[in-house]
């Protein structure tokens, strides 16, 4: 029995830990931003409430930058369409 609930709480704890992940990098972006902004007291606090609030930013993943890039590309070729991909894909 007493295997069953460490199995249960290591379990519950994996399956938070994960879900913490994207909370914890926004925090960390949040809190980065606010640092470079010099933000502080009841100033930074609105910050941080509006920066957690948000959605996630419109540069999404790389994998929707490909695709926006390779819509561009239809009438390139070879090395201009790899110079074009690369620029394309580092642009943010």
């Amino acid at each position: 029995m007493k295997w069953i609930t460490v199995l249960l709480s290591l379990s519950l704890g994996l399956s938070t830990a994960a879900l913490a992940g994207p909370q914890q990098e926004k925090m960390k972006h949040c809190n980065a931003t606010a640092k470079e902004k010099s933000l502080a007291g009841d100033e930074r606090k609105a910050f941080m409430s509006d920066c957690l609030k948000a959605k996630p930013e419109a540069a999404a993943t790389q994998q929707d930058k490909m695709k926006t890039c390779n819509a561009k590309t239809k009438a390139l070729a070879g090395d201009e369409r790899k110079k074009f991909m690369s620029e394309c894909l580092k642009a943010k």
